[in-house]
């Protein structure tokens, strides 16, 4: 574990009570690099400081979050309806939608070289929608959904807030969603134990997904890496949780495995696919190698007792965000194997072109073929001059 960030601000403030990830990409740099920061939702402090919304910095190097925001926007008087509840971050990274008690809010983040601002904006449609269970962008941010502790569910399409889908009893209550890589589909499960696929341009239900009548589907998330696209869910039956996998072509199960070994609270993906991660209700966590289905990392005590809400992946480092209500926010250093570099792609490549340079300048010396031609004295014969002699002609100059 690299570091905390849980404990009460310099200001006063409350605990962290959500937290995501903001990537945003510098358009004016020659190779458009990308700039990270950590979105935290803060609980009221004990000292009477209201929540707020806040933004931090990210230290690659040193895998640490700046000591102090670097923009903070408060979300009310400090009373039980403005806490935060959940964090969504537009993939753009310049938008932030903050779930709290009675609706969501929506900021505006300004980045400029040094500072950064948070502008709290208009947004009607979400504003007095309830507490929110669950908050999503699919991947091209053209669509948003929300899914309320009510079992309401409200899929947007993005700026415009068109309304796409708006179902009051699509389950009994939300558990967790999650949209496709192609943003076709949208996954929700329910605090009963059932999960329904949506199709999100149609608006409407497109599948249950099948399951036994002692067990329940608990926690989704979709695939990432842009290969054969799968399903991921947590499966309880009883005290034993397994993960399963659906093929979305036909959605059958294909396969399942017992990673954690314990109830689990909170399940995540990595932003290129390569790693899941399932939280634990006692305050552990793991990371598992999505190709082998094999737990690469594993945390144990991050939150200790208390039951781990989120986690969230770095989107250019293997580092994530874990929160849980007891704790706040723990910024933990993966211990897996480094993802090579852009850079080190293009030196192999370089190593790779030289060394067929040497061999084929070695191969050229000493090979006896056409392209090593026979020079000065070594030629087997004196060529004729064109200007002064002629070539021998044979006597008998008919070819038949």
């Amino acid at each position: 574990m690299v570091g905390g960030g849980g404990e009460a601000s310099a200001a006063g403030g409350g605990k962290v009570a959500c937290a995501a990830w903001i990537r945003r990409r510098e358009e004016k740099a020659a190779a458009a690099a990308a700039r990270v920061f950590a979105a935290y939702g803060r609980a009221a402090g004990a000292a009477g400081s209201p929540a707020a919304l806040e933004v931090l910095g990210f230290d690659a190097k040193e895998c640490s979050l700046s000591p102090e925001p670097l923009a903070r926007a408060v979300l009310g008087e400090g009373g039980a309806g403005d806490a935060p509840r959940g964090i969504a971050v537009h993939p753009a990274g310049d938008e932030v939608v903050c779930a709290t008690a009675t609706g969501c809010r929506l900021f505006k983040l300004i980045f400029e070289e040094f500072t950064v601002r948070i502008i709290p904006r208009d947004a009607p449609p979400l504003e007095s929608v309830g507490p929110q269970k669950c908050l999503a962008f699919s991947t091209d941010g053209a669509k948003f959904a929300i899914g309320g502790e009510d079992g309401h569910l409200r899929i947007f399409h993005w700026p415009s807030m068109n309304v796409l889908l708006d179902e009051p009893k699509a389950h009994k209550s939300f558990r967790d969603m999650d949209i496709s890589l192609d943003s076709e589909f949208l996954v929700s499960t329910s605090t009963d134990g059932s999960a329904r696929i949506w199709k999100i341009d149609e608006g409407a239900p497109l599948v249950n997904l099948t399951r036994s009548s002692d067990e329940k589907i608990e926690c989704c998330r979709f695939s990432r890496d842009g290969m054969k696209p799968f399903l991921f869910c947590t499966v309880a039956k009883g005290s034993k949780v397994v993960t399963v996998v659906w093929n979305i072509s036909d959605w059958e199960r294909i396969g399942y495995k017992r990673l954690l070994g314990k109830p689990i609270s909170t399940l995540s993906v990595s932003l290129d696919g390569k790693y899941l991660a399932l939280g634990s209700n006692d305050g552990d966590f793991c990371a598992v190698d999505v190709k082998k289905m094999e737990v690469s990392h594993w945390s144990k005590k991050v939150h200790l007792g208390s039951s781990v809400t989120s986690i969230e992946f770095c989107p250019t480092e293997r580092v994530v965000i874990s929160t849980s209500h007891q704790w706040g926010a723990e910024l933990t250093k993966l211990n897996v194997p480094a993802d090579w570099k852009e850079w080190q792609v293009w030196l192999v490549l370089l190593a790779l072109f030289l060394a067929s340079a040497i061999l084929f300048y070695v191969f050229y010396e000493r090979s006896d073929t056409f392209w090593n031609f026979p020079m000065g004295r070594h030629q087997p014969a004196k060529p004729f001059n064109v200007l002064k002699e002629s070539p021998p002609v044979p006597e008998d100059q008919n070819p038949w």
